[in-house]
């Protein structure tokens, strides 16, 4: 499988009509599966809300890292394969952190730094693809009062700001690449593996 990976400098807002089929074509003309970066805000809007739990909750932020990714490669399109995917994001973008020094701890696709929340998540599917939207708070500015959230240019280590707009791209690029080269990883094992029976 490809996947095309574009990152937007143009900021824009997220306000949930990016998760619906094939906006990265419609937006910016990229065929088959992407990964879209880009830096925003995000203030979702109750018609464009897709998990049913958020129903009548706020979801927003001032500045948040977003991530859309949209997979064509399963036929008919798998919700659990999204989710999976989803995780495996998820647990990437972690593992990275750590490699910052950031301590970090996960509800489901939740990413908590020092009891604050940092991440939003969703997974989804249509007819035609899986699609994934993942973000990140940058700054702990425009959030729901009722959620303690914290961003990434919040983090400090020793007194250090951590993530600056000198290395958030890198930390951006690096998600990605680690993300789609553990997809490629998959596939290459699924192809050389002899089946049972």
């Amino acid at each position: 499988m490809t996947i095309t990976h574009k990152h937007i400098d143009e900021i824009f807002e997220y306000d949930g009509s990016q998760i619906n089929p094939s906006w990265a074509f419609q937006e910016f003309g990229i065929y088959g599966s992407s990964i879209i970066t880009w830096i925003g805000p995000v203030n979702i809007t109750p018609d464009n809300l897709k998990d049913f739990a958020d129903v009548g909750l706020e979801i927003k932020s001032n500045y948040m890292v977003n991530f859309i990714c949209e997979f064509f490669d399963q036929q008919p399109t798998n919700m659990r394969i999204a989710y999976l995917r989803q995780r495996l994001l998820v647990m990437i973008f972690r593992e990275i952190l750590t490699e910052y020094g950031v301590a970090t701890t996960r509800e489901g696709d939740d990413i908590f730094v020092d009891g604050a929340k940092l991440s939003i998540s969703i997974a989804s599917v249509s007819l035609s693809s899986a699609k994934i939207h993942f973000a990140l708070n940058l700054e702990d500015r425009g959030t729901p009062d009722d959620v303690e959230t914290i961003g990434l240019y919040d983090i400090k280590i020793n007194n250090q700001q951590v993530f600056t707009e000198n290395n958030i791209l890198e930390l951006i690029n690096k998600t990605v690449s680690r993300f789609i080269e553990e997809l490629e990883t998959i596939e290459n094992d699924i192809s050389k593996t002899k089946v049972l029976g």
